[in-house]
């Protein structure tokens, strides 16, 4: 069987797909907590902390471009881009670990180990994601084998999603015992060590088959040139800076609106209608039990209402977009990539603006739209990396040059940028608004969280809907790509 059609085995998918499940235990927690993270537990203020987000990004710029350089440039007996994966693993979940535990100083030093950990975190995430992300684009030529295995492997990413967003604040109570910031450390030692393992078994499970041609010449000169005359690159480019921008944005800012903005005993009647009250010793049944050693029950004073409620709500919302994303390659064959993603990143816009309307006390009319999010993102999730191997395609097909690694190295630094200009603009919007840590909030403070969730959140990815009515390859151009390109590949490719 020829390497640009080649069908890939459940093994191997699923395999692969642990590598982004790896990832999601990094990109999941940096979205959601870590900007909180530093303001609440470490202690750093809302401006400092939007600078570090943004400032990383200088050093991004830099470093994204050169890892795809090298993967690009990178022979072994492995392949390309699989060696990447394995080299980063055990310095990658080392690091996760680290950006989550609090230094034994304070000021300055404290400051400073926060932009140490997290530029350490950026870099060994670039090093292993955009290797790993490239992989996609090499395992097979057939572009919708490329979209089933960018669905199993967004079903293992939400699988982790569904860890990280529903239990890691039950855990860092459970850890903690009163010590947040040891609840923090151990919770995430444990997510460190999944990363490793993860990596591991990413690298031992894939192949790498497509290869460019091995007459091709090395140019960076080429590269660089290649992908900004690229146009559904340059459009992939931007669509990813605002998908990322909201997600951080939203994401971030939806902690702090459930922790000072959802009202406290609404929440709480939420939680008990669930079943999650408080366990007496001995009645209960035993899935209570089992919730309570992960931390998911309420305390008897019911002051983790809003660690449980926002785990609840994001357990939920991740089943929602796992069933999502098992419908994008049903979708994407009928419809196409590009109209399915344009009309699901439309929808969610709307979705995400219209929460503005809901009282701080509605909190099931709440979770209905809570629902209804991830329903329309869920079947994108897939469709933006697959489009990416369709770009590098693209870019193949009109040079005649092939670079994976530089490819997808762009597009890994766009996602960094969004999810630091998304991070800044969540600490910069809130602070703005006068929010002080760990205390009641201010009317005021109150509205820009409110608004940082939902209509600030919403505009981004409104941007990002106009960008898709540029993006040039339809389903009918990316079928005819795909087999242009195999008869081309079949004067060197290995059968």
């Amino acid at each position: 069987m020829s390497d640009s059609t080649h069908r890939l085995s459940f093994r191997e998918k699923a395999g692969y797909a642990l590598g982004d499940a790896a990832t999601n235990f990094f990109f999941q927690a940096m979205i959601l907590y870590q900007g909180r993270f530093y303001t609440d537990v470490m202690g750093l203020s809302s401006s400092a902390v939007a600078w570090l987000f943004l400032i990383v990004r200088g050093w991004d710029a830099i470093f994204d471009p050169l890892v795809g350089t090298l993967a690009d440039r990178t022979n072994t007996r492995w392949g390309k881009f699989r060696p990447w994966v394995l080299w980063t693993a055990v310095p990658y979940g080392l690091v996760l670990w680290s950006a989550y535990t609090v230094p034994g100083f304070a000021g300055s030093a404290k400051v400073i180990y926060a932009y140490v950990t997290y530029v350490l975190l950026m870099m060994f995430y670039s090093a292993n994601n955009t290797p790993y992300s490239a992989l996609n684009g090499v395992m097979t030529g057939d572009v919708n084998e490329r979209t089933s295995l960018a669905q199993y492997r967004f079903v293992a990413a939400m699988s982790a999603q569904l860890v990280v967003q529903g239990f890691t604040l039950p855990l860092v109570d459970k850890f903690g015992g009163g010590n947040v910031a040891k609840g923090w450390s151990i919770t995430f030692a444990i997510f460190g060590g999944l990363v490793i393992l993860f990596s591991l078994i990413a690298f031992l499970s894939s192949r790498e088959r497509i290869r460019p041609d091995p007459q091709q010449k090395v140019s960076l000169r080429q590269d660089v040139a290649g992908v900004f005359k690229c146009r559904p690159w340059v459009v992939m480019f931007l669509l990813t800076i605002f998908v990322f921008t909201t997600l951080a944005l939203r994401g971030t800012a939806m902690y702090y609106y459930f922790t000072y903005f959802v009202d406290k005993a609404a929440l709480l009647d939420f939680v008990r209608s669930f079943g999650l009250g408080t366990i007496v010793a001995g009645h209960g049944a035993w899935w209570k039990t089992v919730l309570g050693w992960f931390g998911f029950i309420l305390q008897p004073d019911g002051s983790n209402a809003s660690s449980v409620g926002f785990s609840l709500f994001n357990i939920a919302g991740t089943i929602v977009t796992i069933i999502g994303v098992l419908t994008s390659k049903w979708l994407s064959e009928r419809f196409g990539k590009k109209a399915v993603f344009g009309t699901g990143l439309a929808l969610t816009a709307l979705i995400t603006m219209a929460i503005v309307l809901v009282p701080a006390t509605a909190v099931w009319p709440l979770f209905v739209l809570s629902l209804l999010w991830p329903a329309a993102y869920g079947p994108t999730i897939p469709l933006l990396w697959a489009m990416i191997a369709d770009v590098a395609d693209y870019s193949e097909w009109q040079t005649g040059r092939r670079a994976t690694g530089f490819v997808y190295a762009g597009i890994v630094f766009a996602l960094k940028a969004g999810l630091g200009v998304g991070g800044a603009l969540a600490n910069g919007i809130i602070g703005a608004y006068g929010y002080v840590a760990n205390v009641a909030q201010s009317e005021q403070s109150l509205r820009g969280i409110q608004l940082s969730a939902t209509v600030y959140a919403g505009i981004p990815f409104a941007l990002g809907v106009l960008c898709m009515t540029f993006y040039p390859i339809t389903k009918e151009l990316n079928l005819r790509i795909g087999d242009e390109l195999a008869e081309r590949r079949k004067k060197f490719a290995k059968v």
